[in-house]
């Protein structure tokens, strides 16, 4: 609910609350199915060699070179940085198991 200058309580109207729920779309939890969920950072890593390895065969200088290199570096960090932030858990305990 919003309130006016003079204290009054005012709702929100239909426009309003769409509007407000759609800017959350970007920090809502996405479900995925748990094949999809394992095997995401390995998809980035996978899309980020292929795409370095496609810039070896571009015959010319073209203008879509850096797109290819900064896109094969960007999709690598990515997913190690997928992998490592999912492994975190793993590691603290097998290190405190020991």
């Amino acid at each position: 609910m919003l309130s006016t200058a003079a204290g009054k309580a005012t709702n929100l109207s239909e426009t309003q609350v769409d509007a407000h729920r759609k800017g959350n779309i970007v920090s809502r939890k996405i479900w995925l199915p748990k094949l999809l969920y394992d095997a995401l950072p390995y998809f980035y890593l996978v899309s980020g060699f292929a795409a370095f390895f496609a810039t070896l065969y571009i015959n010319e200088w073209f203008w879509v070179l850096p797109h290819y290199v900064l896109f094969s570096a960007a999709c690598t960090h990515l997913g190690v940085v997928v992998y490592r932030r999912r492994n975190r858990k793993r590691r603290v305990e097998t290190d405190q198991a020991s």
